[in-house]
């Protein structure tokens, strides 16, 4: 039987609407262990921050499993060993990346550091295994590497390695067989797959559909003997999966015929697929017959479902997540399965879509008549997106009377691989070619006010803000950068071995190889250009967009006499606490407020 999560919040129904909707708990969905599906883990913010709790489904337990200053488990996802009896999670140093795998028991105690000898470093996948692990780590002086873990100590064993990008992926039912994605071939946005034999690491099979094309391991079939891996590839453009028969070498088409992006997993019996359709920024799922290929879709609500599985039993959980409503964990046709008791998260107000030549773009608006002083909120990635989903930080800014629009420019997922890879090469000013062309709709169709508009995002879409400031001083009356990048060149030297050859990737080549592709796609190029005031948000551990490339912008806004203002903050890649996001949200509402007379956070 299902039922909802006996788990517990506190929000003080007096505050503002906004801060009640950061308050109030939100649990992500749940992850189970092979053997024992009983045994389960999710990440929620019911402490105020982001941290791991076990959920014991025989008893209706629940028990936080993990407790760190600053949060645990939302960029390296915690694992359960097949059994269900222990719980493995990443232990980094304020949220830098750079840690070392950590197990406990499920039920509590025996807590022990895996392989404390090799020096802490990025981690690029984990599969486990009954008694072992392959742990998948990066670091700049050992570029990419898998080593086999086992239980009781003794040597680990070198599975792999090489200078390029590369990640564990799946485990084989039998446990055989490791499936690693790699870019030895020098193209980390395109991988190619290789499966290696536990424990020796040798390979047994390779696929690669070429230059440009790059290939996703999804699951193995869950079934014991059965050596077949779901692939996601690109051939036709677009997403699809195939299964991949590996020992034979033989590929199995499915006769999906939907217009959006398809993912898959297996059902139990690995006679039927999970098929999740992303389409403009909604999902759909479909069960999908291997005999007959038959396609059907199944009954859930209009949203994102940003991850979906099916029980031992062949029930079907998913999380259901749109911008009017906080998500919840459903199983098809039985209701909530996991959702945090106490006062839920007020509604919002929802989305409303827009092409605007061919950029699909969301746009949340105030009540009240138009138009409206206007944030673009400029997602980050850049191989993300937008979409219908519920954002507290969104609702915000729609409460204090400024609309928010959403654009999905050239770079983004979901949309085709000729959408996302149209700024290859020329990366930074293409999505902001886009963004200036959904601005000038907005004002011309009454939506924004054009003396108000204000740019801003984190990461990727920090980096956008602030070249935007520099490239297109006239259009913005001010700019947010959160976890920005200031300098490219400071950051290309600084940030995580992985995103160096992300970058090359993206750009054609490092700043030595192409140096005036990063001049001309570095915002410090700009930066005497830049009329508007602008608040920057920085974390001081940020592996990915690294500080030292906005102290060096910083240093040239001051020369230059421009004005700024800065947060900085002891945390990493954003924060995951609850009170740190709300006075972050909350200083940057003031400082619009401030400058363009729009109603403070208070």
């Amino acid at each position: 039987m299902t039922g909802t999560a006996r788990v517990t919040a506190s929000t003080p129904l007096t505050e503002a609407l906004w801060r009640r909707r950061f308050r109030a708990a939100r649990v992500m969905f749940p992850t189970w262990a092979r053997d024992d599906a009983d045994h389960l883990i999710y990440l929620t913010n019911l402490s105020g921050k982001l941290e791991v709790h076990a959920w014991d489904r025989r008893t209706d337990t629940h028990r936080q499993l993990t407790d760190r200053p600053e949060g645990t488990g939302y960029r390296v996802p915690s694992r359960l060993e097949p059994s269900g009896e222990r719980v493995w999670w990443f232990d980094d140093a304020k949220g830098n990346e750079l840690g070392r795998w950590v197990r406990e028991r499920f039920a509590g105690g025996g807590r022990e550091t895996i392989a404390s000898e090799l020096a802490p470093s990025y981690s690029t996948g984990l599969a486990l295994g009954s008694g072992f692990a392959v742990v998948g780590r990066s670091r700049g002086d050992e570029g990419s590497s898998a080593y086999l873990v086992v239980d009781g100590g003794g040597p680990h064993r070198l599975l792999y390695r090489h200078a390029q990008s590369a990640s564990v992926g799946d485990l084989s039912r039998d446990e055989a067989l490791v499936v690693l994605s790699h870019s030895e071939h020098g193209d980390s946005r395109n991988r190619a797959l290789r499966v290696l034999r536990v424990p020796d690491g040798a390979a047994v099979a390779e696929k690669w559909d070429g230059p440009g094309k790059g290939l996703q391991a999804a699951r193995w079939s869950p079934v014991a003997g059965d050596g077949r891996l779901i692939v996601i590839h690109e051939r036709g453009g677009i997403a699809r999966p195939i299964v991949w028969d590996v020992l034979r070498d033989r590929e199995e088409e499915l006769a999906i015929d939907l217009p959006g992006e398809v993912s898959a997993d297996w059902y139990p019996d690995a006679e039927r697929l999970l098929v999740a359709h992303d389409h403009r920024g909604r999902t759909e799922l479909y069960r999908y017959e291997l005999a007959t290929r038959r396609l059907d879709r199944l009954p859930t609500e209009p949203g994102t479902i940003g991850r979906a599985a099916v029980r031992p039993d062949g029930e079907v959980w998913y999380v259901l997540d749109r911008s009017s409503d906080p998500p919840a964990v459903h199983a098809l046709g039985g209701g909530v399965v996991l959702r945090p008791a106490g006062a839920p998260a007020p509604r919002g107000v929802a989305y409303r879509d827009a092409d605007v030549e061919g950029i699909h773009v969301f746009v949340a608006e105030p009540p009240g008549p138009a138009p409206h002083p206007a944030y673009f909120f400029i997602h980050g990635g850049p191989e993300a997106a937008d979409r219908d989903l519920f954002s507290p930080t969104v609702q915000a800014w729609v409460d204090h009377g400024i609309a928010v629009v959403m654009v999905n420019y050239r770079g983004s997922s979901g949309y085709g691989k000729a959408w996302r890879d149209a700024i290859v090469g020329r990366p930074g000013l293409t999505e902001l070619e886009d963004i200036a062309t959904v601005h000038e709709w907005a004002v011309r169709g009454g939506v924004a006010d054009p003396n108000r508009c204000i740019i801003g995002g984190a990461s990727w879409g920090g980096y956008l803000t602030l070249l935007a400031l520099g490239t297109q001083p006239g259009r913005w009356a001010l700019g947010i950068g959160i976890v920005p990048i200031g300098d490219y060149i400071a950051a290309f030297e600084d940030e995580m071995e992985p995103l160096k050859r992300y970058d090359a990737a993206l750009f054609g080549g490092t700043p030595d190889e192409v140096p005036e592709r990063y001049r001309v796609a570095n915002p410090i190029t700009y930066v005497d250009r830049v009329q508007a005031p602008m608040l920057l948000l920085v974390g001081q551990n940020d592996p990915r967009c690294p500080s030292r490339s906005v102290d060096l912008y910083l240093e040239r806004l001051r020369e230059l006499r421009k004005p700024y203002e800065e947060y900085r903050y002891d945390a990493g890649h954003g924060s995951l606490r609850i009170e740190e996001s709300m006075k972050q949200v909350a200083m940057q509402i003031d400082f619009v407020a401030k400058k363009l007379g729009t109603r403070s956070a208070l």
